[in-house]
């Protein structure tokens, strides 16, 4: 699977929850982090994903894939320790660690898989 595919609707998911948890608990902090890493996640996927369609790899794209999902699983497992909250700490320190690994795997096998070009 290509990091694209997870990394697009990891952004929406995590600027949505932002905006969610600005507008229950009006938090510009939940506001602000969603926005800022979820739109550097979309980023990052639509150069992946142009890359891909180039028949290349984006080492930069994965590099900032794994440092957002590094950071949200940082910041929201603190938080999470802190609070013992699942909803949405435990969830998105769950959701962020994995997404983490998947990234160093997709480092560790040298990006996404690129076929043989079709004539």
């Amino acid at each position: 699977m290509h990091d694209f595919c997870f990394t697009i609707p990891y952004g929406l998911a995590v600027i949505i929850g932002g905006v969610v948890g600005y507008l229950r608990k009006g938090s510009t902090v939940s506001l602000a982090g969603g926005l800022g890493t979820g739109l550097m996640l979309l980023l990052a996927g639509q150069l992946s994903l142009k890359a891909f369609e180039k028949r290349r790899n984006s080492y930069f794209a994965i590099f900032l894939q794994t440092v957002c999902s590094s950071a949200l699983t940082w910041v929201m497992g603190q938080r999470y320790l802190t609070t013992s909250k699942i909803m949405p700490a435990g969830i998105v320190t769950v959701i962020s660690a994995m997404m983490t690994l998947f990234y160093l795997y997709k480092i560790a096998k040298g990006g996404n898989h690129i076929g043989p070009k079709k004539e």
